[in-house]
């Protein structure tokens, strides 16, 4: 069993960062991808940001282009999501996501399998 174990959630002032992980319980480069999501309350969880391992393409939501880099550790079978300039917009809860082959479409939360319990991120004005 596959398990992703987030951290890195609180909270934090408007124009400040936060850095999420996320620790696989196996190798993550034996992954095809892994991504992150947010959810609001009552809305869709969307895509935010996503890693393909083979040729370390990454993927990116325009609301987080350019301020929340996706980034990896293999040693450490870690992905990490670099948030800055964070906005009272980004509060969320992040999930984390992973699958292990191609299904089509990384933005799609459908077409990942595995989850992780989903850090909240707070931004305050």
């Amino acid at each position: 069993q596959v398990q992703l174990v987030e951290s890195g959630g609180g909270l934090v002032q408007a124009g400040g960062s936060l850095r999420l992980s996320c620790a696989a319980s196996r190798r993550t480069f034996s992954f095809y991808i892994m991504g992150w999501f947010r959810q609001a309350p009552g809305k869709e969880r969307e895509f935010v940001a996503a890693f393909k391992w083979r040729g370390g393409i990454t993927y990116y939501a325009e609301a987080g282009k350019g301020r929340f880099p996706i980034s990896t550790a293999k040693a450490k079978n870690t992905v990490y999501l670099q948030m800055n300039s964070l906005t009272p917009v980004d509060t969320d809860v992040y999930y984390c996501a992973a699958q292990y082959y191609s299904r089509g479409n990384y933005y799609y939360k459908g077409d990942y399998t595995y989850w992780g319990q989903g850090p909240r991120v707070t931004v305050s004005s």
